[in-house]
Formats: structure tokens, C-alpha cells, sequence
């Protein structure tokens, strides 16, 4: 089928979360803690905490890990609270570039967002200048070692995937936000094991650059976003990103 998936992206993603599995568990367990607090400690009901779940087994976050956090949620009365925030601009040579993060200090962590779009070539935009660059999806990848495509396949668009991807050794598969968490229980029902298990950003256009200079400082820039706290994911644009 069509589409282009940019695995390159996850696969960043993924080295980042070999790297640095601390803070991945400190991202994902924020996660955990708002959708706890926002629709209690059951998964069955709390589709949110659902999702979240899957998205720490997929970076590899102990089931022993997940409950301990969960319980501590539960129990946590007049702790911090967090609010979403997406912050929106340019990289060098006008790559887009969002930020989702999820923050208990806005004007710190707008402090931030902006020291880092500016210490690198960019600059902070406002509310909407490159979002409506983005669609949301679903996005779910299964190592191809092992797995039949064809079934895969199959399996994905029966239920209710809207598009499949075979690329460098990963199968790709893309749903609608709103089917996002049935397509993936029913094909972890099915015994497939994801590498990756979210929704994400997707760019409609990309962009490349090739002065070293410009790809040296995006380079640095991500790694400032994904190195804070506050930040859950960041979405770019950027079609030669490694």
C-alpha cells in the first residue's frame, strides 16, 4: 500500500530509548500519572491509560514499573498537575517542527521550547503556523524478522488498519486516531509484538537539508527537546533526518 512512514524517525526514537532508558520511564511515567489522575487506574475503562500502557511496553518499561507508578497515582492527593502544551516552530531552513509536552510551570518550560528553537537557527512560532502541516495517525511497527507480511497484512486491514508499509525490515502500519486502540488490541490479541505503538504527528510534505551546518544544529536542537523533561514527543518534517 501507499504512504510514506519515515521509520527513520521511529528508529531514532528507538535509539534514543536504548540510550536513555531513564528518561524514557520518567516521560512514560508522567504519562501514566495524568491519565490515572484524569480517568482512573483501570485500563479496561480508561482507554487513555490503555494507550499509554502500550506505549511503555513498547519502550520496553516493566510490567513491575507500570503497576508501581499506576498505584502511585492512584494514591497521590494535591500532587503536581500537568497540562498539554504544543509548541510549534521553526528549525534551520524552516524545517516544522512540534513539541508536545506535558508540564507543570508553562512560562519554564516555554523558556525552554524557546532557548532551544533560537540556540540552534530557529525560532518559536505561534499556535498553528506549522500544525496544520501535521495529520494525526496511529502508527504501529512490527520487526519483519519472523512475521508474515501477507498475514500481517491482512490482520491490519481487517482490523480497521488504514494503511500497511514494508520498510527497512519493519512493517508499518497507520490507523485513524479514533481506531487506533482497537487495531492494536486486536492484533496484540493476535500475538504480533510492536517496536513502536502510538499516535503521532504525520508531515503531509517534507523538506531536506543539505548545508552541514543546518543539519549539525537540527541534530543538536532534538536532542535539547528530547533530553527535557517536560517533552513527550517531538515531530519534524525533516526529510533526511538520521
Amino acid at each position: 500500500m501507499s504512504g510514506h512512514s519515515k521509520w527513520s524517525t521511529i528508529k531514532r526514537k528507538k535509539e534514543k530509548t536504548d540510550s536513555a532508558r531513564a528518561k524514557i520511564f520518567t516521560k512514560v511515567g508522567r504519562e501514566i500519572a495524568v491519565a490515572v489522575k484524569e480517568g482512573g487506574t483501570d485500563p479496561a475503562v480508561n482507554f487513555k491509560l490503555r494507550d499509554v500502557i502500550a506505549k511503555a511496553k513498547a519502550n520496553n518499561v516493566p510490567n513491575d514499573n507500570i503497576e508501581r507508578i499506576i498505584k502511585k497515582a492512584a494514591g497521590e492527593d494535591g500532587g503536581a498537575s500537568y497540562e498539554d502544551i504544543i509548541y510549534e516552530g521553526y528549525g534551520p531552513s524552516g524545517i516544522a517542527v512540534l513539541v508536545e509536552t506535558l508540564t507543570d510551570n508553562r512560562n519554564r518550560t516555554a523558556g525552554e521550547m524557546r532557548h532551544y528553537f533560537d540556540k540552534y537557527g530557529g525560532n518559536m512560532g505561534q499556535s498553528g503556523c506549522v500544525s496544520f502541516m501535521f495529520t494525526r495517525q496511529g502508527v504501529l511497527a512490527v520487526e519483519a524478522d519472523g512475521v508474515d507480511e501477507e498475514r500481517l497484512m491482512e490482520d491490519s486491514l481487517e482490523a480497521g488498519a488504514s494503511d500497511f508499509l514494508s520498510e527497512d525490515e519493519v512493517f508499518v502500519i497507520h490507523t485513524e486516531p479514533n481506531d487506533f486502540g482497537s487495531v492494536r488490541d486486536t492484533l496484540d490479541a493476535k500475538g504480533y509484538a510492536f517496536i513502536s505503538a502510538e499516535i503521532e504527528y504525520i508531515p503531509s510534505t517534507y523538506a531536506e537539508l543539505t548545508n552541514g551546518d543546518d543539519v549539525r544544529n537540527m541534530n543538536k536542537m532534538l536532542e535539547m527537546f528530547e533530553d527535557n523533561d517536560d517533552v513527550q514527543a517531538v515531530w519534524t518534517n525533516w526529510e533526511n533526518q538520521e
